[in-house]
C-alpha cells in the first residue's frame, strides 16, 4: 500500500492546524501559541504527518518530544480520528525516537490515560514499561496517567 501521507518537522506556521488537530482528539488542548512557542524551541521536536488534499496539505497525524538534559519526555501524540489504525502514530513515534536519540536522547518517557489501551499497546509495542501511576492526573474526564518510559536497557 502506497503511504498516503509524509512525516516531517513541524513549522511554526504549522501550529493553528496541530492546535486544530490537537482541539479535536482532547478535552485540554494546547493553544496555537504553545504550538508555535515548541516549534521554535532548540530542546523541542515536534513531527506532524501530512497528506495533500487538491492544492492544500492537512495535517492528519503529531508529536512532540523535549531534551532535557538527555531525556526526552513525549507529548501530543495525536492522530486525526479518520485516519487511525493506519500506522501513522507508530511511523511518527519511531521517527521521533530515532530523531531524539540524534539530539543526543537516551530515555524517553510519556504519560497516557489509563483507559487508552490503543495507545497504551502501541508504546508497549515499541519498546516503553510502564514505571508508575498519577492517580487522578487528567480532567475532564478525571482518569490516571500511566507513565511509561524507554530507556537504553529497554531497547533504545
Amino acid at each position: 500500500m502506497m503511504q498516503e501521507y509524509l512525516i516531517r518537522k513541524m513549522l511554526p506556521e504549522d501550529a493553528g492546524n496541530a492546535a486544530a488537530l490537537e482541539a479535536s482528539n482532547f478535552s485540554q488542548p494546547w493553544k496555537k501559541a504553545d504550538f508555535e512557542k515548541a516549534a521554535s524551541d532548540a530542546d523541542v521536536l515536534y513531527l506532524i504527518a501530512e497528506r495533500d488534499v487538491g492544492q492544500q496539505k492537512e495535517i492528519i497525524g503529531c508529536c512532540g518530544v523535549r531534551n532535557l538534559l538527555g531525556e526526552g519526555d513525549i507529548t501530543n501524540v495525536s492522530v486525526h480520528s479518520s485516519f487511525r489504525r493506519r500506522g501513522i502514530a507508530e511511523a511518527l513515534l519511531k521517527k521521533l525516537l530515532a530523531e531524539g536519540e540524534k539530539m543526543g536522547i537516551t530515555a524517553f518517557t510519556l504519560e497516557v490515560r489509563s483507559g487508552n489501551r490503543a495507545a497504551i499497546a502501541l508504546y508497549e509495542k515499541l519498546g516503553f514499561v510502564t514505571e508508575g501511576i498519577r492517580p487522578r492526573f487528567y480532567s475532564m474526564p478525571e482518569e490516571d496517567a500511566v507513565i511509561m518510559w524507554k530507556r537504553q536497557e529497554n531497547g533504545v
